[in-house]
C-alpha cells in the first residue's frame, strides 16, 4: 500500500465548526448578495463565532438519511467508524440552512412574494427530510427597520411569513442592505450559532439513545463507534471539555475490543486518531503534561500491537506516523505561546518518528522479495474507490472474524502490500524527518543531538545514493567530532565519507578521506590502513584505486567507469588540499627560531615534519609562503637525485631555512602565509598538501595544550628525553624585523625638579662607540608622542638658552642635525624646556644615524637609533600672597577713597633650588602710589627652600568717575631665576594678578599727628586733622572720653561745623600717668547729617595706642662719680 495511507485524514485533523448552508444568494451576478457573502468569510478575525459558511443552491441534494433502526438485536456492524462520516459532517449535512430572500415589509407584491418563499422553504425541507437540520429565513430588505413594536405593518407580515413557511418566530431575520452591513452579519452569524448549537446538542442526544439497545457482546465497535460520535458532535458545538471526557472514553473501550491479526491494524488506526484528538485538545486547554502523558500511554499500548507478521513494516510506518503527528501537534502549540525545553521538545519526537521509518526500512528489505510478481487480479481494488471503514483490508471490508474468509485473497493481499511498500521512498520519508528533528534541536541549542541526527541524515543520503548531499552534511559534523577528540565517531563518519568520496570519483574528497583516516585520528586498524594507503598511492599514481567495502556492487561498476574519466583528463593532475582543518596523516608545525631578528641578523626558520602512516613518505617538494613574497625564493627545498625527501613513521625531521631581511623592512613584521608539501610526482599527480600559517592542524592545539600540562606535571622528566617531543613543539608564525642595536651612549644631566616658566636646561652628551663613521647623526628632542594632548601645547622646547622661548615654540624639535660621529667622538648639546603647567612629563630625546655594514658577506646601509626618556616633574617656583591693610597694619576689607592703605606681598619659596629675585615691580591700574616713587625691596635677593621675602607698597585709590564699588588694582612682576643657572641667562617674569578691592567712601577723615613715644608725667600734643569729604556742610559733635592712663587739656565736648573740603584741628595736651602701651583717651565723634556713619568707622583711621616711657631720673655729682 502506498505511503500516503498512514497520513491522518485532513477531517481529522482540521479544527470542527458548525456547518451553515446558505442558499437564495447569487454571488455571482448580484452585487448586493456578493457584498453579504464577502461579510460572512472575508477577513473573518478570531473573536467571530466558528462556523463553516457555504452557499448552495436552493434545489442542493443533501445526503439521504438512513432508515432509523429501531432494534439492534440481529444486527453486527461491519467496523468502527465509516471514512466518510467525519466528511459528511464537516461539509455535507449543515446543521442550519439559512434562505435569502428580497422581500420589503411595504413591497406591493407582498402576497406572492409570500408564497414564492415559503414554497423555496418547502424544497429545502424536503431535500433535508429525515435530518434534524433547522431552516431559517433571512429577508434582504432596502430600507432600515424602525425599532421593534413601532412599525406594526412589519409585525403583521412577519407573523403571516412565518405561518406560510411553519417557521418559529426565532427563525425569521431581517438582514436591511445598509452601510452598517457587517455589523448586521455578525448579528445574524450569533443567531446562526445558537441554532447550529441546539442541532448538534439534538444529535448528540440521538446518538446517546441508541446506548440502551446495545450489548457489550456483539455491539462492542457500535460503544467505540457512539463514543466518538458524540466527542466530535461536541468539538462541533465547541464544547471542548465535554469532548475530551467522550474521546478518553473512546480510547479505553477501543482498547477493551478484543484484538486479533485481522482487525488489529483497525484497532490501531482507530485508537490513533482518537489518541490525536485527545492530545490535540489538551494543548488547546493548554495542559501539555496530560498530552505527553496521555501519548506516552497511548504507545505503550501500542507498540506490541503489530499484527500480522508479514506485514510487521506497516506496524513501524503507523509508529512512526504517531511520534510525527505528536511533533507536529507539539510544534503548534509552541508557535501559539507553549514553552518548550532542552530536555522536552518536538525534536525528540521527530526523532523517534525517523526511527521507526528505519526500522520500516530495514523489515521492508527483509520481508519484501525482490523477484516476486503483482498478483492478479487486483487484491487492493476496491468497488467504490475507497475503504467504507477505517483500517480495514481492501479485499476483506466488514470481516470482522478471527480466521480470513479466503486464505488465497489474503496471501495475494499481503504480496501486494508488500510489493508496494518496494516502492516507498524510505530514504526521503528518513531524511525528512531527522531534518526536522534537526531544526528543532538546534532551535533549543542541542549541538550533540543536532550533530548525531546530521550524521544520520548523512547515512541516509548515503543510502539513497544522493552523494553529493550525503558529503555535504557528513563533512559539516566532521568539524564538531574533530574538535571534540570524538575519534571513533570521527573515523566511523569518515568510512562512510570515503566510500560517498569512491562512488562520486570525487577525487581531492577522495585525498582528503584517505589521508585523514591515515592519520594519528583513525581508530582503524593496521590492515585497513594499508589497504587506505595502498589506493592513495595508486591515486598519486594516477590509477583507479581499489573499491571501498561495502559499497553497493551496481554503484561501484558505475564509479569505476567514473574513475577511468577522471584519470584521463590530463588537466586534473594537479590538486591542492588545504589541510588546516583536517587532522592529515603528514603533521607540520613551523617557526622562528625568534620572535624578532635585527636587521643585520640573518633570518633563521625551521619547519617540523611528522608521518603518521604505516609506511615510509616521499616528498617532492617542500615551501614556505611568506608574507613578504621576496623572501620565499630562500624558503624552498626539492627533492634531488641524491637525496630523497622521505618521512619515517613517527619520527620528526627539521627543516632549516636562513635569509637576510631587507633595511625597509625595519619594524615590520614578517608572518609565514602558508607552508606547501607536494606529494606524488609530474608523471603520475601531484598533491599539493597546504597549511595556513605555521602548520597545525585541526588537533593540534588541544594537543600542546595537553602537552604543556603534562610538562608541568612532571617537571625535568620532559627536558631528559632524547627525541623531541612533537607536541610540545611550539609555533612562531610571524618576526619582527628591528633595527640594528646601536653602540653610542647618550646620557642626560639635568637638575629637576623644571619650575614653571623656567628654561629649564637638559644637557646631552652623545658619544659613538661604532667602529666606523656615524653618519647623518640627527637629533629628535622634546615632549614624547602620546601624552596628554593639553601637555603638548603648554610645553616649548628650543635650544636657544639665549632668551625665554614664546609660546610658538614646538614641544618637539625633530631631526636636528649634529653632523658625523668618528668612532669615539663625543659631542654635547643642550636643550632647553619651558613648561607653562605643572605636572610630570615624559620627554624623548631620539638619535639616529646610519652606518655601514655587512651581513653573511653583503654589505647593507643600517639605519640605527637610541632612545633615551626621562620623565620630568614641574612645579611652582614660589608662591605669592597678597593683602591690603592699613597705616595701622590692620586688616582692610574694604578700601576708603583718597585714603592712604598699605598693599603687602609675601614670596614664599616652594623650589628645592635657591632662588635669585632680580627684581619686582607694579603695575597699577586705578591705584596711584602715595610715595614719590615706587622701588622694589627685594632687588638680588636670594630665597632658600622654604624662605619668604615680603614687600610694602603704600598706595592710595583717587575718587572713580563711574559708580562701580570694585575696582582692579594691578599686576605684580616678579624677574627671577636659578641662583644657580649663568648670569647671562634669561630672567623670568612671573606676573601675578592683585585682588579687586572693594571701595568705600567717607564723609569725614580724620587723623592725628602724634609723637612716636611718650614719657611719663611729661606733656604729648596730639594734633587732630578733621577733614569734611563731602559736598555739603557737616556738623561735627566730638567728645573726648577720660582715661585712667592720661590727663588732658583741650575742649572735652565741642559742636563744629566745617564747610565742604575744608580741614579743622583740634589740639589737645596729653599728660601721660602710667608706663608701657596705653589706650589714648577715645574721640566720639557724630555727626547729625550723617546718620548712617557711626563713630567706629570714623574713628579706625585714629591711633588706639601709643608707647609711654617711664619717667628719666636726675644724674647728679656723687652719682656720675660712682660710675
Amino acid at each position: 500500500m502506498a505511503g500516503s495511507q498512514w497520513e491522518l485524514p485532513p477531517e481529522l485533523c482540521c479544527r470542527p465548526m458548525a456547518f451553515v448552508a446558505l442558499t437564495g444568494l447569487d454571488v455571482v451576478y448580484n452585487a448586493v448578495h456578493r457584498a453579504i457573502w464577502d461579510a460572512f468569510c472575508a477577513n473573518r478575525r478570531a473573536d467571530r463565532v466558528p462556523i463553516s459558511f457555504k452557499v448552495l443552491p436552493g434545489d442542493h441534494e443533501y445526503p439521504k438519511c438512513r432508515t432509523k433502526r429501531t432494534s439492534y438485536e440481529w444486527y453486527i456492524p461491519k467496523g468502527i467508524l465509516k471514512t466518510g462520516w467525519m466528511n459528511k459532517h464537516l461539509n455535507l449535512v449543515p446543521a442550519l440552512v439559512v434562505l435569502f430572500y428580497e422581500l420589503d415589509w411595504d413591497d406591493p407584491q407582498w402576497k406572492e412574494k409570500q408564497s414564492e418563499c415559503a414554497t423555496k422553504v418547502e424544497i429545502v425541507r424536503t431535500s433535508l427530510q429525515g435530518r434534524n437540520t433547522k431552516v431559517a429565513v433571512v429577508l434582504i430588505q432596502k430600507k432600515t427597520p424602525l425599532p421593534p413594536g413601532e412599525d406594526l405593518v412589519a409585525s403583521e407580515r412577519a407573523a403571516a411569513l412565518c405561518n406560510a413557511c411553519d417557521l418559529s418566530g426565532k427563525s425569521l431575520f431581517v438582514l436591511p442592505h445598509t452601510d452598517h452591513l457587517v455589523g448586521y452579519i455578525i448579528r445574524l452569524e450569533n443567531a446562526f450559532y445558537e441554532h447550529a448549537q441546539t442541532y448538534y446538542y439534538t444529535e448528540i442526544r440521538r446518538v446517546k439513545s441508541h446506548k440502551e439497545f446495545l450489548n457489550k457482546t456483539t455491539h462492542q465497535l457500535l460503544f467505540v463507534r457512539h463514543q466518538f460520535k458524540i466527542a466530535f458532535f461536541s468539538e462541533l458545538k465547541q464544547d471542548t471539555q465535554n469532548a475530551l471526557k467522550y474521546y478518553r472514553t473512546a480510547y479505553s473501550l477501543v482498547h477493551e475490543l478484543r484484538a486479533h491479526e485481522t482487525n488489529m491494524l483497525e484497532i490501531k488506526t482507530m485508537a490513533g486518531f482518537i489518541n490525536y484528538k485527545i492530545c490535540r485538545l489538551c494543548f488547546q486547554h493548554n495542559t501539555p503534561l496530560d498530552a505527553i502523558a496521555q501519548f506516552r500511554k497511548h504507545i505503550d499500548l501500542c507498540k506490541k500491537k503489530i499484527g500480522s507478521a508479514e506485514l510487521a513494516f506497516e506496524h513501524s510506518a503507523w509508529m512512526s506516523k504517531q511520534f510525527q503527528s505528536f511533533g507536529e501537534l507539539f510544534d503548534e502549540a509552541i508557535k501559539l505561546g507553549l514553552t518548550a525545553i532542552q530536555t522536552q521538545n518536538p525534536g525528540f519526537y521527530y526523532q523517534q518518528a525517523a526511527c521507526y521509518s528505519q526500522d520500516r526500512k530495514q523489515l521492508a528489505q527483509q520481508l519484501c522479495q525482490a523477484g516476486a510478481s503483482y498478483p492478479s487480479p487486483e487484491p487492493l481494488d476496491t468497488q467504490s474507490a475507497g475503504l467504507d471503514f477505517y483500517g480495514q483490508r481492501p479485499w476483506r471490508q466488514g470481516h470482522q472474524s478471527i480466521d480470513p474468509p479466503d486464505a488465497e485473497k489474503e496471501k495475494s493481499g499481503i504480496l501486494a502490500l508488500q510489493i508496494k511498500e518496494r516502492d516507498v521512498p524510505h530514504s526521503e520519508l528518513i531524511i525528512a524527518l531527522l531534518s526536522n528533528a534537526v531544526a528543532q534541536f538546534k532551535k533549543y541549542k542541542c549541538p550533540r543531538m543536532k550533530s548525531h541526527l546530521m550524521v544520520q541524515m548523512g547515512e541516509e543520503y548515503y543510502h539513497a545514493k544522493d552523494y553529493t548531499k550525503a558529503l555535504k552534511l557528513l563533512d559539516y559534523v566532521m568539524c564538531d567530532y574533530r574538535t571534540e577528540r570524538w575519534w571513533g565517531l570521527l573515523t566511523a563518519i569518515l568510512t562512510t565519507a570515503l566510500r560517498c568520496a569512491y562512488l562520486m570519483a570525487s577525487v581531492k574528497d577522495y585525498i582528503i578521506y584517505c589521508m585523514e583516516l591515515l592519520g594519528r585520528a583513525s581508530t582503524l586498524k593496521e590492515e585497513q590502513k594499508l589497504r587506505i594507503e595502498k589506493n592513495l598511492i595508486k591515486v598519486l599514481m594516477n590509477e583507479v584505486p581499489d573499491a571501498e567495502p561495502e559499497c553497493d556492487p551496481s554503484s561501484v561498476s558505475t564509479a569505476r567507469s567514473l574513475w577511468s574519466d577522471r584519470m584521463a583528463l590530463a588537466g586534473s593532475n594537479e590538486l591542492t588540499i588545504e589541510v588546516q582543518d583536517y587532522i592529515p596523516f603528514i603533521q607540520c608545525k613551523a617557526k622562528f627560531q625568534s620572535p624578532s631578528f635585527h636587521v643585520d641578523q640573518p633570518i633563521q626558520l625551521q619547519v617540523f615534519l611528522r608521518a603518521d602512516c604505516p609506511h615510509l613518505v616521499s616528498l617532492n617538494k617542500m615551501a614556505v609562503s611568506l608574507s613578504n613574497q621576496e623572501y620565499n625564493q630562500w624558503c624552498v627545498v626539492e627533492s634531488s637525485g641524491q637525496e630523497s625527501m622521505s618521512l619515517l613513521p613517527g619520527k620528526t625531521k627539521c627543516y632549516n631555512f636562513s635569509f637576510v631581511a631587507k633595511t625597509e623592512d625595519v619594524g615590520k613584521k614578517i608572518e609565514m602565509t602558508g607552508i606547501e608539501v607536494m606529494l606524488g610526482s609530474d608523471r603520475g599527480r601531484c598533491v599539493f598538501v597546504s597549511w595556513r600559517g605555521a602548520g597545525g592542524d585541526a588537533a593540534s592545539a588541544q594537543e600542546a595544550l595537553q602537552a604543556s600540562r603534562s610538562s608541568r606535571h612532571w617537571g625535568r622528566c620532559v627536558e631528559t628525553r632524547q627525541e623531541l617531543d612533537w607536541d610540545s613543539l611550539a609555533m612562531q608564525h610571524s618576526t619582527m624585523i628591528i633595527s640594528r642595536v646601536p653602540k653610542i651612549s647618550v646620557q642626560l644631566s639635568h637638575q629637576p625638579p623644571a619650575l614653571n616658566n623656567e628654561m629649564y636646561c637638559i644637557s646631552l652628551i652623545i658619544q659613538s662607540q661604532e667602529e666606523g663613521v656615524a653618519k647623518d647623526v640627527k637629533l629628535t628632542a622634546g615632549l614624547k608622542p602620546g601624552q596628554d594632548a593639553n601637555l603638548g601645547q603648554t610645553t616649548h622646547v628650543t635650544l636657544d638658552g639665549s632668551k625665554v622661548c614664546d609660546d610658538t615654540a614646538p614641544a618637539l624639535l625633530p631631526d636636528v642635525p649634529l653632523g658625523d660621529l668618528t668612532p669615539g667622538q663625543k659631542l654635547e648639546r643642550c636643550v632647553y624646556v619651558k613648561c607653562v603647567s605643572t605636572g610630570p612629563r615624559v620627554f624623548l630625546f631620539h638619535v639616529a644615524y646610519s652606518i655601514d655594514t655587512a651581513v653573511e658577506g653583503r654589505q647593507i646601509v643600517c639605519k640605527c637609533h637610541k632612545d633615551e626618556t626621562v620623565t620630568i616633574d614641574t612645579v611652582v617656583p614660589f608662591e605669592v600672597s597678597v593683602k591690603f591693610v592699613s597705616t595701622k597694619f590692620e586688616p582692610l576689607d574694604r578700601v576708603a577713597v583718597d585714603i592712604p592703605f598699605l598693599l603687602m606681598t609675601d614670596i614664599l619659596s616652594s623650589s628645592p633650588w635657591p632662588l635669585l629675585l632680580a627684581s619686582s615691580s607694579l603695575q597699577l591700574l586705578t591705584m596711584t602710589s602715595n610715595t614719590p616713587q615706587l622701588q622694589s625691596q627685594l632687588q638680588e635677593v636670594v630665597l632658600q627652600t622654604g624662605e619668604c621675602a615680603s614687600e610694602c607698597f603704600c598706595l592710595r585709590c583717587p575718587p572713580v568717575t563711574n559708580s562701580n564699588s570694585t575696582v582692579a588694582t594691578g599686576q605684580y612682576l616678579i624677574s627671577w631665576r636659578r641662583k644657580s643657572s649663568d648670569a647671562d641667562s634669561p630672567l623670568i617674569q612671573t606676573t601675578v594678578t592683585l585682588p579687586h578691592v572693594i571701595l568705600e567712601s567717607v564723609p569725614l577723615y580724620i587723623h592725628a599727628d602724634l609723637p612716636s613715644f611718650g614719657r611719663v608725667r611729661e606733656s604729648l600734643s596730639v594734633r587732630y586733622h578733621i577733614e569734611n569729604r563731602t559736598a555739603l556742610v557737616q556738623e561735627v559733635d566730638m567728645t573726648v572720653e577720660p582715661s585712667d592712663a592720661f590727663m588732658f587739656s583741650g575742649l572735652k565736648q565741642v559742636r563744629l561745623r566745617i564747610l565742604p573740603g575744608s580741614e579743622q584741628q583740634m589740639l589737645y595736651n596729653y599728660y601721660p600717668l602710667m608706663a608701657g602701651y596705653q589706650t589714648l583717651p577715645q574721640l566720639n565723634i557724630s555727626l547729625p547729617r550723617c546718620p548712617t556713619t557711626n563713630t567706629q568707622t570714623l574713628r579706625r583711621f585714629l591711633p588706639q595706642r601709643i608707647f609711654v616711657k617711664p619717667q628719666g631720673r636726675q644724674l647728679d655729682d656723687a652719682s656720675i662719680a660712682a660710675a
